[in-house]
């Protein structure tokens, strides 16, 4: 969908958000009472408009086992309710498209960028082949709102909400077949306790059913999302995005699956090589009483080493941010982030402590285990 105006817009009196965003709510005012209230909950069921993002439908009875053949994940005897993440790559395994997937007995609901619904819709319908699936993008149809509380057992979810195609994200589980990346277990990784919900509705009840409950910005969400190192295909990807690179290793990719585009380097650089860029979490320092600009520079000394990805004010934790960055960074230096589009002369710039999600050492499994082994004997 392009040019994409959410009606709750004019009727709720808000801030737009820009960016892959753009459309709409960034905040209702309170941005932060938001957040703490999507955090934890209040008397009416608290809800984020993502309407903006794109639906695309796969149905048909081989239409598991064909996502299956195509993709980095396996959605082969995936259930109806269960809800997993898969990821199209390039010959290169450069993510091409990313999209939430969940099968409701009939079809596969997939959730990804409202600019790549149609895009993704016309590269699914090119593959399919002789198989038995149809392909269609229902965005014009369907709308995507955000929920940290299960709408199928909130007391307070209105009635139609429940009754949608609800996507439970996994992040940041481990799923199976998938690998870790980060230097911490799933207990201490900062989203042990992330919860998110997707539910794809009727748009037109995208009204009643906002009205009956609390609203949230973008804003509040997408900073639970940061907290978590939740890496997102409109902010964290760009043209030479590997998905060791994000830590989606973890959630998207199976290692133990049959042949697909780009298995080939996401096979070599797990058990031979490094991601060459890795995925870091930045505290800001929030003296300058702004925020820099998601694209800003990030610099290790006087070298230029990566760029912000996505930035946020906590209600906690303050101003934070998701930045990628060249492997080889010293995971101890410090970093400053330069906001060039505030001022060509004079910059803002932000002190920034790191901390790592993607390990400098990540992959090469081949390579330490044979070592560990040979170590051992």
């Amino acid at each position: 969908m392009s040019a994409y105006t959410s009606p709750l817009l004019s009727a709720f009196g808000v801030f737009e958000a820009t960016g892959p965003d753009a459309g709409v709510a960034a905040h209702y005012g309170e941005p932060l009472k938001e957040q703490r209230r999507l955090v934890l909950g209040a008397e009416k069921f608290v809800l984020a408009d993502y309407s903006h993002l794109g639906v695309v439908t796969v149905s048909g009875p081989d239409r598991l086992s064909w996502l299956t053949t195509i993709s980095s994940q396996v959605l082969a005897g995936l259930s109806a309710g269960e809800s997993t993440e898969l990821l199209l790559l390039s010959v290169q395994g450069r993510i091409d498209f990313a999209a939430y997937a969940v099968d409701d007995g009939e079809k596969v609901w997939l959730i990804c960028e409202g600019s790549q619904a149609a895009d993704l819709a016309e590269y699914l319908d090119s593959m399919k082949f002789m198989l038995r699936v149809e392909i269609a993008d229902v965005s014009d149809t369907y709308a995507v709102l955000s929920s940290t509380a299960d709408p199928r057992t909130a007391e307070t979810a209105p009635e139609k909400l429940a009754a949608g195609v609800i996507w439970e994200d996994p992040w940041p589980g481990i799923t199976a077949g998938g690998h870790s990346y980060a230097e911490v277990s799933e207990q201490e990784h900062p989203g042990a306790d992330f919860k998110r919900f997707f539910t794809i509705v009727n748009r037109s009840d995208l009204m009643e059913i906002a009205s009956s409950v609390s609203l949230a910005g973008v804003w509040a969400a997408e900073a639970l999302r940061i907290e978590a190192w939740r890496p997102r295909f409109g902010t964290e990807v760009d043209e030479k995005t590997i998905p060791h690179e994000l830590d989606l290793m973890r959630t998207a990719v199976h290692m133990n699956k049959g042949c697909y585009k780009g298995q080939e380097t996401i096979a070599r650089v797990h058990n031979l090589g490094h991601p060459p860029r890795r995925l870091v979490f930045l505290d800001l320092d929030g003296s300058e009483h702004t925020l820099p600009a998601a694209g800003s520079s990030v610099y290790a000394g006087s070298k230029k080493v990566g760029r912000v990805t996505s930035v946020a004010q906590h209600w906690e934790a303050g101003s934070i941010a998701l930045a990628v960055i060249k492997r080889n960074v010293d995971p101890a230096a410090e970093l400053r982030v330069v906001d060039e589009t505030t001022n060509a002369d004079t910059p803002a710039q932000y002190a920034a402590a790191q901390t790592v999600i993607v390990s400098p050492e990540a992959g090469q499994t081949v390579g330490r285990r044979d070592m560990g082994d040979f170590l051992r004997r």
